[in-house]
Parts: C-alpha cells; structure tokens; sequence
C-alpha cells in the first residue's frame, strides 16, 4: 500500500507541474510584442495549393476568395491537386481559373502523399515561387491573407501558421465546440509560444513554406497528421515556427457527431503515429541542444496521449487505495472531483477569456460554451478508444454551407447584432 501512496503522490506531482508549465507559457499571450522588422521589402512569388478530394462542391469558393487577394495577381498561381477525385472537382477548379493536376492512387491517399507528389514535380521544375501556401479545398480566405504572410516571409519567417478561423461556428454544437477549441488553442498555445520565442505547430491549413525549406527532401511525411509531424521534425532540427494572427482562413466544421467522431479519431491516430516516430528524436533534441524550444516540443507529444494514460493510472490508483481502506469514501470522491472540475469546467472558463481577449460576442455560443464539456469529454472517450481500436479510414465531410468569403465577413457581424440584442 505504501508504494502505491507514493505511485500517486508522483503521478499527482508530474500531472501538476505539466500543467502548472502550460499556465505560465500561457500567459505569455497576453505580452504584446514588437512586430519583426524587415529584412526585405519584396513582393515574393507564391503558390496556392489545394488538395481536394471529391470537392466540386466548395472549392469554387475557395478559388473565387484567393482571385480577389489583396495582392498582385502576377505573383501567385492557385493550384488544385485532384487527388482520386470520382466527382467533377477538377473541372470545377479549372473553370474557377485554377492550374489542375489531376493524381490517383490506389494506396497512398493522404493529404501528405498529395503533397509530396505535387511539390517533387515543382522541385524538378525549379519552379520560380518563394513560398507556396496550403489550404483545404473547403476553406475561404481572408482578403489580406497573401499581404500579410508575404510580409512574414520579409521578416525572415520560413514556415508559418496564418489564423484558422470557423466559418460555420453556430450551425451546432459540434462546430461550436471546434470553434471554442481552435480559438483558446490560438490564443493560448500558438501565440504564446510565438512570444515567448518556442514554436507554435502548423494546424492543418492555411500555413506558409518557404519553398527552399522543402527542395532537399521534399514534403516527406507519412502519418495521418502530416502537418503536425513536419511541425516536429522542424522542431528536432531547432528550426522554430512562425504564428500570423492577421492571415486568416475560414474553415468549415463537421455539424454532426457521428463525422466529428470520425474526424478527431484520425487526429488522434496520427498524434499516435507521430509519438511513436518522434518522441525519442524530440527527446535527444532536447538534450544535446538543451534549449527550451526542444523542451516545449516533447512537452507536446507527453501532453497528448502518454498524459492522459498517467491520468487514468492516477485515477486508477485512488480506487486501488480507497478498496485497500488506504482512502476514505470522502477522500476518493475529492479526489475525484480534483480531476473532473479541470477536465470539464475549467475549459470553459479559459475559452471565455480567449474569446474575450480577442474581442468575440459570448452570446450567440452560450450553447456551445455549456455544451463544451461534453465536446471535450468526447475527445477523452475517442483517445481512450484509440488505446485498443485505432481506425485509419478517411470519412468524407459533407459540405451542407455555401459559403463564400463575403458570406463570412457578414457572419461575423451578424453575430455581433446578435450580440448587441
């Protein structure tokens, strides 16, 4: 029984000062920081590229939102990779003015094959870009998007995650929930390691690469999160990531359950992958370079799935105690309560203060705020099934919103309004 006290007592001191780790760092969001000067002024030449999958439905939007960018139009070309497409995505993407390229495979299907398949030929071309961006095909993006990141790459930035923002964030609680999660995320982790000088992490879409950053071994990844995994293999080489909070995508949401499940389950399967990759490289690269950039990076993957396990063996370990009378019925319910009040409400109050910092109505996501703990609650059941079922299978979205780049700005102040009533 004594060993198992003093197994709990470790377990409650690491989950603590993880946490108390993620608190400090958070704060560092709220520092407002002098903007990089330039080390160039240049209008660089870019590359739009699109990975769609069977998307004839929204990726004319997509293309229509990047056409009417802030920024000269001789400077960036909109490729779409039709990748295994069954539908009419490709004809669809040329008739909106985008350069197709049409990919089939019968095996390598992900966004990550897609990409390493596209950018090799660029490559081989020595294709004139700087840079090239990513997105989604059911993304929109914000006028100034191009502008603003053509200046983070004067600034010396090599790789950066521009703001992915919810076109759809009050269609359902699940969206709202996805909305919440990316918003605190943002604010929380992303931006307060940009100021503190760690790393922030690509987020799927809407990231910039500086095109010499892939020339030597191209997109090279391989599991069913590729951008967090070249977010860790940056990391491993001491190469820190840049955050554009003014280079906004809009991106839509699953409305229904049964997707979302099927979604976050994927993520959860490639955090897996990359924990089995990476964890050891992190961990060398965190002490023979000993800086804090490589320390915060294996503090990401520990934080994921390794400290949800020690959670449920701390959580296991209180009713071991409690049926060996080592705890009282009052001191196991306490306990108990000392984890679940965290886990389920006080995400709650964070999101608010996010959502507060950055200025956005409360109002119209009071439901998606109470609904919240069970949007987070999921997660935990998916990350616990994913321990013994690990499914690979990509589920479509299905696209139910027509949204265009225009019909969001009005969102946003349609929201506002609402706000006001």
């Amino acid at each position: 029984m004594d060993y198992l006290y003093i197994l709990r007592e470790a377990l409650v001191w690491t989950i603590t000062i993880f946490w108390l780790y993620q608190i400090i760092v958070s704060l560092c969001s709220l520092v407002k920081i002098k903007d990089k000067p330039l080390k160039v002024k240049k209008n660089h030449r870019f590359m739009a590229i699109i990975p769609a999958h069977n998307e004839e439905a929204v990726v004319g939007n997509l293309i229509e939102s990047l056409k009417n960018q802030n920024y000269d139009k001789d400077l960036y070309d909109i490729y779409v990779i039709a990748d295994n497409c069954t539908d009419n995505t490709a004809q669809v993407a040329k008739d909106a003015g985008a350069i197709v390229y049409e990919r089939y495979h019968a095996s390598k299907k992900t966004k990550g094959y897609a990409l390493d398949w596209f950018l090799q030929q660029k490559i081989q071309e020595d294709a004139p870009y700087d840079a090239f961006f990513v997105f989604d095909a059911d993304n929109i993006v914000d006028p100034n998007f191009i502008k603003n990141m053509n200046k983070k790459l004067c600034q010396g930035e090599d790789v950066v995650q521009g703001y992915r923002d919810i076109k759809n964030p009050t269609d359902s609680w699940i969206t709202a929930g996805y909305a919440i999660f990316y918003w605190t995320m943002h604010r929380f982790y992303h931006l307060a390691r940009y100021n503190l000088g760690l790393s922030p992490l690509l987020n799927g879409t809407g990231f910039m690469v500086k095109f010499d950053v892939i020339k030597p071994q191209g997109w090279d990844t391989v599991t069913l999160t590729e951008d967090i995994e070249f977010s860790l293999k940056r990391i491993i080489k001491g190469k820190r990531l840049g955050w554009a909070t003014d280079a906004i995508v809009y991106d839509e949401q699953p409305v229904g359950f049964k997707q979302s499940w099927s979604q976050r389950s994927r993520w959860t399967v490639g955090h897996m992958q990359c924990i089995k990759e990476y964890t050891k490289q992190l961990a060398v690269a965190a002490k023979e370079n000993k800086t804090m950039m490589n320390f915060d990076g294996l503090l990401y993957i520990v934080g994921s799935i390794p400290m949800f396990i020690i959670t449920l063996v701390l959580l296991a370990t209180n009713f071991l105690l409690y049926a060996g009378d080592g705890m009282t019925e009052a001191e196991l319910v306490v306990n108990i309560l000392r984890y679940l009040i965290p886990t389920f409400l006080l995400p709650i109050g964070t999101s608010v203060i996010a959502m507060l910092l950055d200025k956005r109505p409360i109002k119209p996501m009071l439901k998606g705020l109470i609904c919240y703990p069970l949007f987070m609650g999921s997660w935990l059941l998916i990350n616990f099934k994913c321990l013994f079922k690990r499914e690979t299978t990509w589920e479509k979205i299905n696209h139910v919103r027509d949204i265009k780049i225009g019909d969001a700005g009005k969102q946003e102040q349609e929201i506002e309004i609402l706000e006001k009533i």
